[in-house]
């Protein structure tokens, strides 16, 4: 009974001690380094700051400042808005696991690599707005499983396929020169059918071809061809799905050899034609043995008669002579042995040429033109 009274009396602080430190947990820290002329980032912030601005600077995101970078893990947002950006590369978040928002436009990015992006698993927004970027691997976008927001205004993307981003609830892709042809379709069917909003959907234009200008990427009107397109490469992607899954080691082996061509996709054509040429050949050898082993095993079973020698026609004439008078009489025969005395007397015809009877040559017919 104490007990429990004890614990009714101090629930109430226990509480207020819980909230104070999950406050505590949650304070932010903002450090504001902007317009400092910067050409990396400073190692001398304060290792507990979350949000960091180093917009209007100089700084290149290089070996350095990804290093520098790795301290500052407890990171929510980072501005690194207008610098001198021009490649994003591998792994140059990782550590900050716990950031929801990057920006980084109005730099000069026309690179960014396939693992740029690892280990942002709690991102929300990502701002890559007015940058010089030609083309995206929707791939890159993987690790990203809680972004909402991607901004890819004023860039020079002409397309873009689907990204496999379930939690997205807004794009921005207006400012680029989309290329409206059956290229675009798969990007206008998800836009169409899933529940992601396309802001500034009426100023987001086909630059190409030019018959087409007067639409926007979500509206424009597709040929029939596009539509079986469309179905094609389903099916396509699906065979690359699964031969990138039974081949993942033999990938992971060769990324080191093609570290330099990281945007160039591997060609498979090879494999799937040795395999057709194989199988065509296996296919056709099981069907040449089928047809012929009966001719041949009909063929051998024919020919095994052999040329007689001339002792042994000798010996056969001897032993069989062609006058039956001339046998001896024998007594006590019965019906079986008279056949078979038939039968031996008249296996041999007077003009006899020395060879074995053919089993396949009719006796009736040989008897009746001797």
């Amino acid at each position: 009974m104490k007990f429990t009274c004890i614990t009714v009396l101090f629930w109430p602080f226990s509480m207020l001690l819980l909230s104070d430190k999950s406050q505590t947990s949650k304070i932010e820290v903002k450090c504001n380094f902007t317009e400092k002329d910067y050409s990396l980032i400073p190692v001398g912030i304060n290792n507990n700051v979350t949000i960091l601005d180093l917009s209007y600077n100089k700084i290149t995101l290089n070996v350095t400042d990804t290093k520098v970078l790795q301290k500052y893990f407890l990171l929510t947002e980072l501005y690194l808005i207008q610098n001198n950006i021009t490649i994003l590369h591998n792994s140059s978040f990782s550590n900050l696991s716990n950031l929801e928002i990057l920006n980084i436009c109005r730099n000069s990015i026309y690179v960014i690599q396939q693992n740029a992006f690892v280990g942002l698993n709690k991102l929300k927004q990502l701002h890559l707005c007015q940058n010089k970027i030609l083309q995206l691997n929707s791939d890159m976008f993987m690790p990203l499983n809680n972004l909402k927001l991607l901004n890819l205004q004023g860039n020079l993307i002409s397309y873009f396929d689907v990204p496999q981003l379930f939690h997205l609830e807004l794009i921005i892709l207006y400012g680029n020169p989309w290329n409206c042809t059956c290229s675009l379709f798969n990007l206008q069917n998800w836009l169409k059918t899933s529940n992601v909003i396309l802001e500034n959907e009426n100023i987001t234009m086909c630059s190409y071809p030019h018959s087409l200008t007067c639409y926007n990427i979500k509206t424009v009107p597709y040929m029939a061809e596009c539509y079986s397109k469309f179905a094609s490469s389903i099916t396509e992607d699906l065979y690359v799905h699964f031969q990138s899954i039974s081949n993942s080691t033999f990938n992971s082996s060769l990324n080191n050899f093609t570290r330099n061509s990281e945007h160039e996709p591997l060609g498979k054509s090879w494999v799937f034609l040795v395999g057709v040429v194989v199988t065509a050949l296996m296919t056709s050898l099981l069907i040449l043995t089928a047809i012929k082993c009966p001719i041949w095993y009909n063929f051998l079973l024919s020919y095994n008669h052999r040329r007689l020698e001339e002792h042994e026609a000798e010996t056969y004439e001897d032993g069989f002579p062609g006058n039956s008078n001339s046998l001896p009489q024998i007594g006590d025969i019965n019906s079986e042995d008279t056949t078979v005395i038939f039968e031996q007397l008249h296996s041999f015809v007077a003009e006899d040429d020395g060879f074995i009877e053919d089993k396949y040559i009719d006796t009736h017919e040989l008897c009746e033109e001797n």
